[in-house]
Formats: C-alpha cells, structure tokens, sequence
C-alpha cells in the first residue's frame, strides 16, 4: 500500500492536518497497519516537497499550531495516474512460506517441512476464524467484511498452495537437494 497515495486520496476531500489525517485513515482502513504519526508527517513532508501538497493554514485548538495540508493539481494528476493504474500480478515468487519450505528441505528433512506445511495450515485455519467472526461481529462495518473477504480469499489460496505442497513434498526434495 502506498501511503503517500491514501493520505492524497484522503486529502481530495478538503484540507486537513496530521492528526487528522492519520485518524481517518485508521477509520477507513480499519484492517490495515495503523499509520504511526511520524510516517503521516514524513510523508506529508514529501509530497509537499514534490508539489503534490501545499501547507493550507495553520490553527490552534488548545495546543500546538496545526499545519493542515492541501492536494494540488499536481497531486491530483498524480493520484489520478495512480488510480488509473492496473496492479500487475507478482512477477516472482516471495512468499516466505515457499521460502521455509525450500531451505526445510535444504536444512533439515522432508518431515520438518511436512511439520511446517501442517502448522502453517492450523494457523491459517485460526485466522480464517477470527475474520469470519469479525465479518459477522455486531456492528461490523461494510469496509470491515470487504477486508476481512480480501484477507479470507488470500488464506484460502495459501491453504490450497499449503495442501498441494504437503503432497509434493517427497518429490519437491529431491528436486530441491539433487
């Protein structure tokens, strides 16, 4: 996720300050990383040094001045280009569940590898719980089910990549250390 590109889409809505900035995307976002303060303001010092934001005022409400921030036209073109863009599919795989299965077999044998196949499933499993129940918990908001359905779909494939690898290990051995 690019955060120079949500706190531009974010600012799109009108001028706002860190604080607030920061505050919404965590609401809007709720199953994302929350952003920690420093990386907002460090962000922000970017794109304005880009031309992709300009300082809009300052205010105080009962404590430190608050700089708010503006999207430019160039910041929209440039978050225009971003939304206009098609994500392409990973071009290599990165996964460090393949990356423990290789160096398993390389270290150890095909049972360790086996050991992990099974617990990584049980713990894939686990979290495919927690979301289902999440996507169901009273009060759950619409943004909160479309997260959770987004992270279910990626556990669901991991598991049948998990499943498939379990049967191929003995075969993915000899491959891997001849």
């Amino acid at each position: 996720m690019s955060t120079a590109h949500v706190l531009l889409g974010l600012l799109s809505g009108g001028p706002r300050h860190g604080y607030d900035l920061k505050r919404a995307h965590d609401e809007r976002l709720p199953r994302a990383k929350p952003l920690a303060f420093g990386q907002v303001y460090a962000t922000l010092g970017r794109l304005e040094r880009d031309g992709f934001v300009a300082e809009a005022g300052q205010e105080r409400d009962g404590g430190p001045d608050r700089t708010s921030y503006t999207i430019t036209d160039e910041g929209r073109r440039h978050l225009d280009t971003w939304l206009s863009a098609i994500e392409p599919p990973a071009p290599y795989v990165t996964s460090e569940l393949f990356s423990k299965v290789v160096v398993a077999l390389l270290a150890a044998d095909a049972g360790r590898a086996r050991d992990f196949l099974v617990a990584q499933r049980a713990a894939h499993m686990s979290r495919m719980r927690e979301l289902t129940t999440a996507k169901s918990a009273p009060g759950a908001s619409v943004g909160d089910v479309v997260a959770a359905d987004y992270s279910i779909g990626h556990l669901e494939a991991d598991l049948r990549w998990l499943q498939t690898t379990l049967a191929r290990v003995a075969d993915l051995q000899k491959e891997v250390t001849s």
